[in-house]
């Protein structure tokens, strides 16, 4: 019996190549090497890359070597135990330490092999490539930890900083030479011991005036040991609160008798019931605030579960001719509409295809030889030939198809630079148009941040003297470029804004997402449906830096949660190059831009197809249908 081979793929070699090399580089054979959609990074000794296109450019090639490189150098060169032990508990300190030490990592290989430093310097250029630092001014729009790695990967390897972040570097390189520059030059000379080149790095944590986040870690560990070296005071305190609790319920209870008693003798004793009531703190009854936690929502008061705005005086919600003059929107409007002409046709057969089954379920239906109605031309014939045949009439029946909104939100992050954007933005514009043709009203909505790292949200945090936790830290900006009930015509050029450098910067999916449904909402149709199309995670350095790492995502997920189980919207999510099906129900991902359009016009569809089978089952056995509804929910 013959067996047959199965056919190897033309980038399988390629992949093996790099897998086998890396864990070379890593001398550790059990690495994982995984390649996904997934931003590439290392989880324990799991490695994931970019996937590579169909037929990857020298480039591309380069940059997956790079990110395979960093990971293996990183398994072979850095001790997390260690690393965790030396570094900042959070808040920018942290960010600064990991940048540097991420540095001296990549440092060592670049350092021993000219191949391995090629590969690095190829990520490091097509990391940069897509920000905004290049037009960087000022030192709030350029963060301190990028400048510190680049400057120290500087001062180890010699290589300059890439083009696109060199104006960040030099923003940064006269306060950081001024205040740390004995210090930098020592780290070459410990660049092999991490425990060294970390006791430098908090150095130069001081220097830069960072060491008030060092002290927090000192606190913290001085008075766990203060604990355990007195375990029988720790008891004792223990015991004392829990003494002085029962005593405080005690007293609770006895103050909520004797009120009770007064209220039965004497009910028009005013001043002594007043003097209880203030005596009585009635919030720190546990039981009384719990009773209302089920009816909270999320999206009503966020900060009951979590989630803390710093200010919201900053916000903003803005039209899109509101941010740019008219010649300019234009100007941008005929860029755009030369980039639609390359993806017209695909993007356009496919709205033709979701225009047809959208009129095929509006169809209208007529009943005949009726009584009373309106008068049927078509029979009068038989009235000339007879007159004594009665006249027929007909009337229309009800259509089966539900007044509905469309709302799409747009990722307007700095991350959809370049392609993603203007397929997002033409894909939205031809979606719209066909929507309408069809009576279903379409609102564009995008969503982004007024400057990087914080803007004037920072500045106030700031002038307040860094109180601790302030929540989200970023100036939100939330631009409507076509509400529901203007017509595409009329709003046709406003998606060209999209288009405008400078426009896209930090992405807060929660607010964002709120604020969607809110409009949602406040509209009178009978059926709501959202889509967010976005590229990855909500991402604010500002915020992420004085805050847990997942506070953004915990958000979100709380929004998304409370819109999918608790309203009556419709949520769907597209992601570009995301997996975004581990926090939307109902969510696809799409690993290139131009299959937008059609994942687009199908999940549309498939929608519009759901709700149509459901009404018909309804109609036929009610019972069924309510069983049916759920499970398309």
């Amino acid at each position: 019996m013959s067996l047959t081979r199965r056919k190897e793929a033309p980038l399988d070699p390629f992949k093996r190549a790099v897998t086998l090399t890396t864990r070379s580089i890593a001398a550790d054979s059990g690495v994982e090497v995984v390649f996904t959609s997934e931003p590439p990074g290392l989880s324990g000794k799991t490695a994931r890359l970019p996937e590579p296109s169909r037929i990857p450019s020298k480039a591309e090639i380069a940059v997956i070597r790079g990110h395979a490189d960093a990971a293996a150098l990183s398994v072979a060169c850095h001790d997390p135990r260690l690393h965790e032990a030396l570094a900042p508990p959070g808040g920018e300190a942290r960010a600064v330490f990991e940048a540097i030490e991420q540095a001296r990592v990549e440092a060592i290989g670049a350092k021993r092999m000219q191949g391995v430093a090629a590969n690095l310097a190829a990520r490091m250029e097509q990391r940069y490539e897509r920000s905004r630092f290049a037009e960087a001014t000022d030192r709030s729009e350029a963060p301190l930890s990028d400048a510190l790695g680049l400057l120290v990967r500087e001062t180890l390897t010699g290589q300059t900083p890439p083009a696109k972040a060199r104006a960040v570097v030099n923003l940064w390189r006269p306060w950081i030479e001024g205040r740390a520059r004995t210090v930098l030059d020592r780290m070459p000379e410990m660049l092999f011991d991490q425990e060294a080149f970390g006791r430098l790095t908090r150095d130069l944590l001081v220097a830069l005036n960072l060491a008030d986040q060092l002290d927090q870690r000192e606190d913290e560990d001085k008075s766990a040991n203060e604990s355990e070296a007195d375990p029988n005071a720790a008891d004792g305190e223990e015991e004392n609160a829990e003494g002085q609790e029962r005593a405080d319920l005690s007293s609770d209870a006895r103050a909520e008798q004797e009120s009770q008693g007064d209220d039965s003798l004497d009910d028009s004793d005013d001043g002594s019931t007043d003097r209880l009531n203030r005596d009585t703190d009635t919030s720190e009854l546990p039981r009384r605030s719990e009773t209302w936690r089920p009816n909270l929502s999320v999206l009503e008061d966020p900060e009951a579960f979590g989630y803390k705005v710093f200010t919201r005086a900053y916000d903003e919600i803005v039209n899109a001719e509101d941010l740019c003059d008219a010649d300019e929107l234009d100007r941008l409007r005929a860029f755009l509409d030369k980039q639609l002409q390359a993806l017209h046709g695909a993007v356009a057969r496919l709205a033709n295809r979701l225009q047809r089954r959208l009129l095929a379920q509006q169809n209208r239906g007529w009943d005949f030889d009726l009584d009373e109605g309106t008068i049927d031309a078509a029979r009068l014939a038989r009235v000339i030939v007879d007159p004594m045949h009665p006249l027929t009439f007909k009337q229309e029946r009800e259509t089966d198809f539900r007044d509905t909104v469309v709302t799409l939100l747009l990722d307007n992050s700095g991350s959809m630079r370049g392609r993603p954007i203007m397929v997002a933005a033409c894909c939205a514009d031809i979606l719209a148009r066909t929507l309408e043709r069809c009576g279903v009203k379409v609102e564009i909505l995008g969503f982004t941040t007024r400057a990087w790292k914080g803007g004037h949200s920072r500045e106030e945090w700031l002038n307040a003297l860094k109180p601790p936790l302030p929540g989200r830290l970023n100036d939100l900006r939330h631009i409507v470029y076509k509400s529901a009930d203007a017509p595409w015509r009329r709003s046709r050029r406003h998606l060209g804004l999209m288009m405008r450098e400078g426009l896209l910067k930090e992405n807060i999916d929660g607010e964002a997402l709120a604020w969607a449904h809110q409009r949602l909402l406040a509209r009178p149709e009978q059926r709501r449906i959202l889509m967010m199309i976005s590229d990855g995670a909500p991402v604010d350095d500002s915020t992420l830096s004085v805050n847990s790492g997942s506070y953004l995502e915990r958000h979100l997920r709380q929004v998304i949660e409370e819109i999918e189980t608790r309203s009556s919207v419709e949520l769907l999510a597209i992601g570009i190059g995301h997996d975004v099906t581990r926090y939307y129900r109902r969510a696809v991902t799409v690993t290139d831009a131009e299959e937008l359009a059609g994942v687009m016009t199908e999940k549309l569809a498939e929608l519009f197809d759901e709700d149509l089978a459901w009404r018909q089952l309804h109609r036929a056995v009610p019972g069924a249908a309510r069983g049916r509804r759920r499970k398309l929910n």
